[in-house]
């Protein structure tokens, strides 16, 4: 899977976990749901490059990609 692809899977991804959290605080889908919406939206913020930064583990990631 490219990039591109990989850019855009995220950002469905994204979206299905927003309408999950939408859909659970209007009470229309189970708590089940909330839950698995929290862990991917805090999977995708310890991801980023500004996290990385802030808990010094972006030399780590770099070192294991080499």
């Amino acid at each position: 899977m490219n990039e591109q692809n990989q850019e855009t899977l995220k950002y469905a991804l994204d979206g299905a976990s927003l309408l999950t959290v939408i859909g659970t605080l209007v009470e229309f889908l189970p708590a089940l749901s909330a839950i698995l919406s929290i862990v991917w939206v805090a999977i995708r913020i310890w991801e980023t490059e500004t996290v990385k930064k802030l808990v010094n583990r972006k030399k780590d990631d770099d070192a294991e990609h080499k």
